[in-house]
């Protein structure tokens, strides 16, 4: 003899009742702020981990929800604790994100069977007047040069060597040219500021060009 019972249903007089006017308790608002996430030194290693993309600094603070200055204390602990690791941070403006340490490239690179990118004396030239002198149109490069460079910088925005920046405020609006972060790891930088001294000779020259302000910058500044 088969005992089994079939699905009971409960009477509708027998549900409960909600309340007037209140939502049902399995329901979520979707306009409440998300719970603040304490930012510590793990925490913020683990997110820039994971990001595909550098992130700023008004991102981390959105994302932990809370403010500026405990995204910058956290930056500069992190940025410390890496200096003997095998990760470290780079920072291009308000923008950071981690990459591998210089020591590691050549074994890295053979695991992931990469070659070691190879620049054209022209391209190097190049390269050196933007990461001095950015932002920089592509006619203030070609008048420090001397000769057209419409190819090379090309060449190195492909690499990622060299990026748009935005747009100048001269006639016609050029693009303005700056570094990227495939630069900094490139030449082993955590940031712009390790670029070496230049010769005061060659200082001098650049100083007649470039460094335009940025109308419609493509990565505005985080207030």
């Amino acid at each position: 003899m088969n005992d089994a019972v079939g699905p009971v249903e409960l009477p509708a007089a027998e549900l409960p009742d909600e309340a007037p006017g209140e939502p049902a308790s399995l329901e979520t608002s979707t306009d409440a702020a998300p719970a603040s996430i304490e930012l510590t030194e793990t925490a913020l290693e683990a997110l820039l981990f994971v990001a595909e993309k550098p992130l700023s600094r008004r991102e981390i603070a959105a994302l932990a929800g809370t403010d500026r200055a405990t995204v910058d204390a956290r930056l500069g602990d992190l940025e410390v604790s890496l200096r003997t690791r095998g990760i470290r941070l780079l920072v291009d403006g308000d923008r950071v994100e981690l990459a591998t340490a210089p020591d590691g490239g050549a074994l890295v690179a053979r695991y992931v069977g990469a070659d070691a990118v190879r620049l054209s004396p022209a391209a190097l030239e190049t390269l050196a007047i933007v990461a001095y002198r950015q932002p920089v149109t592509k006619s203030a490069i070609e008048r420090i040069r001397g000769v057209d460079s419409d190819y090379t910088i090309r060449t190195l925005l492909h690499r990622r060597f060299v990026v748009e920046l935005g747009r100048s405020s001269a006639p016609g609006r050029p693009f303005l040219y700056g570094t990227g972060f495939e630069f900094l790891e490139r030449f082993a930088l955590t940031s712009l500021d390790e670029l070496p001294p230049l010769d005061s000779d060659v200082a001098a020259r650049l100083a007649e060009e470039g460094g335009e302000s940025v109308t419609d910058p493509l990565f505005p500044a985080d207030g």
